[in-house]
């Protein structure tokens, strides 16, 4: 259920597929495809209309039932993903436009129209103009091609009079209307040729106070729901036949390619839902919110759909490229989707165009919020704000009496127990961070420590505890991660640091290298082998080690950059004492794994993940090369894809608020943003253009691509990162 947050969606998703189920199988669809394009009713809508799906979004006044266009968004989305025949998008899309308009006589009668069964469609405003007409009216003129023309009753036409876009409810067999039939790319549904020759409308056909920008968002957030089931199917039926499709004595499940193109499939389809979701939520924010949301569903859910069906055609080899394979009906479906919405580099420097003044926000609305507790964490920041840092080192390195009493206070890290932090629910956290934000404050970080720390605090001793828990929260300590070798990179289970036993403790040899920090921490968290006649990951120990002890060598490697973040770091007869052996012997692969998923698990109240700023800070001091309309369609898709990962990160926070079991998002986010970070690099340094040629390069563009392989490589490579995704999250087997 990628789009459902809630409980209540997610029943409402189950009910949506049980109808699909009992009404719309595909081998019957097939049967019905000539009667579809033709646009002859479905035999199933009376049953539609009888149970409500078709009127979520309309109040209950009107004959509906009184939910919003998220409930209906969840029904398109398991209907797409059900591939269900006929013109159920084009009717909701068409009553959410209704319901949308002011109270006034087109919208009461239409409403009441759809929620009795009427069917619709929506009419571009850009192919439809009007002109006056006596006793005020208009006259309709114009040709448009038209999803769903040929089942629709009502007509929802948008047409241009002088500078003014007006809506209004038209009937589809008015004088003056002609639909021709065209074959529909999407064979489920029908499509034709609308022409208005001098059709009149009435001024009360007018759907007062409806703006083209809101019926703009309402038609992009629907459509981008339907492309992110379809992509959904794309993921569930690719992953289903990898499973069970055998080469050379081996499910092609098995095979690195196949993983990855399915681990890339899912990526697509949870940020395609994470847009469509953030466009239906921009429907209450402001009209800058919601071109902002609409223009990243059309990047990131619409425009990929098509090729995400393609992709996993590739799977199914030849069979997928078949008549009798389902495929092609979503292909076709996918196809009419990208064509409902303007060409795509247009979109983008319009999205480009607004991503620069802004980026997108979503604010969380908590359920059951306690009052006392905001105004308690307002107060305690409050009185932080007052407090200054005397070593002002930015977020990660500040140490001083506001971090002090941020720590002592628990609002360093208040999802820690108690002492050391509040034992903060994910909704509190959420709090947190909003008043943090609300202040203009930024929640200190201890980088490393916010891995290793809850990984002491669940295997350390209290004296060890202690030690280092409000110290580091404070930034007293600085820590760093002695994971990677020269030979074992992402291979954990390979690495050859050895432990030996000695009186007291224990004795490290070994060189680990790529470790950040490693020249200004004071503790590592350290893995060595202290068993090798065992299987490589069950010999294993995890350590803490002072960095600062005897026979510890760091060595700073400069990068291609000039800086020297990284290090090699040489461990020559290293002495630790038993009391930093986290757990017993032979544990260390099952207590990595614990600082691992904490390195990748927070709770998220922000959209944009950043990646758009040097775009914009180039466009708007007018350093880059080429045209405008280029640099601003680079914004736009950057920032598309930036605010669809943010989204993605924030479902993640609410699927915890709402109590339902965390999603894979913040793995396949990770795989995305570095993905993004790469392409926004090597859009930086396009627009550059000569200014390349010197290192202090607009918009840092050189250190920037210089930077690239630490987001591609750092912290496991994409490609471990998609093995991952592939095995744990798809379920795809070992090669």
């Amino acid at each position: 259920m990628a789009f459902a947050l809630t409980e209540e969606h997610a029943d409402l998703c189950s009910v949506a597929a049980d109808f699909a189920g009992r009404f719309a199988d595909t081998r019957v669809t097939r049967e019905q495809l000539d009667s579809y394009g033709a646009g002859e009713p479905a035999p199933f809508w009376d049953d539609l209309v009888a149970n409500g799906l078709h009127a979520l979004h309309i109040g209950e006044e009107h004959g509906g039932q009184g939910g919003t266009v998220a409930d209906t968004a969840i029904v398109v989305e398991e209907f797409a993903r059900r591939l269900v025949p006929g013109p159920f998008l084009s009717t909701v899309l068409a009553s959410a436009a209704v319901a949308a308009a002011g109270d006034c006589k087109a919208s009461a009668s239409g409403l009441a129209a759809f929620a009795e069964g009427a069917r619709g469609t929506l009419v571009p405003s850009s192919a439809i103009t009007g002109t006056s007409a006596a006793e005020g009216g208009w006259l309709l003129h114009g040709t448009a091609n038209v999803l769903s023309l040929q089942s629709a009753d009502l007509l929802v036409v948008g047409f241009n009079d002088g500078g003014t876009t007006r809506f209004a409810l038209v009937d589809a067999r008015s004088a003056g209307i002609s639909r021709r039939v065209q074959a529909c790319t999407d064979l489920t549904r029908d499509a034709g040729i609308l022409e208005l020759s001098s059709v009149s409308v009435g001024s009360e056909a007018i759907l007062e106070n409806l703006g083209a920008s809101r019926v703009e968002t309402l038609q992009t957030c629907l459509l981008a729901v339907e492309a992110a089931g379809v992509t959904r199917w794309a993921v569930e039926a690719a992953v289903e036949y990898a499973k069970l499709r055998e080469q050379f004595g081996s499910p092609i499940g098995s095979f690195q390619s196949v993983k990855h193109k399915c681990a890339n499939l899912l990526i697509t389809a949870e940020l395609a839902a994470a847009a469509a979701w953030s466009a239906v939520v921009s429907l209450d924010q402001d009209e800058d919110q919601q071109k902002l949301a609409a223009g990243a569903a059309v990047q990131a859910a619409i425009a990929p759909s098509a090729e995400a069906v393609t992709e996993a055609v590739t799977i199914f080899g030849g069979i997928g490229f078949t008549w009798e394979h389902d495929a092609h009906l979503y292909w076709r479906r996918a196809m009419t989707l990208a064509a409902l919405v303007p060409a795509m580099d247009d979109a983008s420097a319009s999205l480009g165009r607004v991503a620069l003044e802004q980026d997108r926000r979503i604010d969380i609305e908590l359920p059951d919020e306690d009052p006392a507790f905001r105004a308690r964490i307002g107060e305690l920041l409050d009185q932080a704000r007052t407090l200054a840092n005397e070593h002002d080192g930015g977020r990660w390195y500040s140490r001083g009496s506001q971090r002090t009493f941020l720590a002592d206070n628990g609002l360093a890290a208040p999802h820690w127990p108690a002492p050391y932090g509040l034992g903060a629910t994910p909704a509190q956290q959420v709090v947190i961070s909003q008043e943090y934000a609300r202040r203009g404050m930024t929640q200190p970080s201890s980088v490393i420590g916010e891995w290793a720390m809850p990984t002491v605090l669940a295997y350390g001793s209290e004296a060890v505890k202690e030690q280092f828990a409000l110290p580091t929260l404070r930034g007293e300590l600085i820590w760093c991660q002695l994971f990677s070798e020269p030979g074992a990179g992402s291979d954990l289970a390979g690495l050859s640091t050895r432990a030996a036993k000695v009186d007291g403790g224990w004795e490290l040899r070994g060189q680990k290298v790529w470790t950040s920090g490693a020249h200004e921490a004071d503790w590592g968290i350290c893995l060595a082998r202290t068993d090798s006649e065992v299987p490589k990951h069950k010999g294993l120990s995890y350590f803490l080690i002072d960095m600062r002890s005897a026979g510890v060598d760091v060595r700073p490697l400069k990068q291609s950059t000039g800086d020297a973040e990284f290090n090699e770091v040489f461990l020559d007869s290293v002495f630790v004492p038993d009391a930093y052996l986290l757990g017993e012997p032979g544990q260390g692969w099952r207590i990595t794994a614990m600082t691992l998923q904490n390195e990748r698990t927070q709770i998220s109240s922000g959209v944009s993940v950043g990646t758009e700023d040097a775009l914009r800070s180039m466009i708007t001091q007018g350093t880059y090369a080429g045209r405008e309309h280029d640099a601003l369609s680079s914004l736009g898709r950057i920032a598309a894809f930036s605010s669809a990962i943010g989204a993605l990160n924030l479902r993640e926070t609410l699927r915890q608020v709402n109590g339902m079991a965390p999603g894979a998002g913040s793995s396949l986010a990770k795989v995305a943003h570095a993905r993004l970070t790469r392409e926004a690099a090597s859009r930086v340094l396009a627009l550059a253009g000569p200014g390349a040629l010197f290192a202090q390069a607009p918009g840092d563009a050189v250190t920037g691509q210089l930077s690239v392989p630490q987001v591609l490589i750092g912290g496991g490579t994409v490609e471990i990162q998609l093995n991952v995704i592939a095995e744990r999250i798809l379920g795809l087997p070992r090669g």
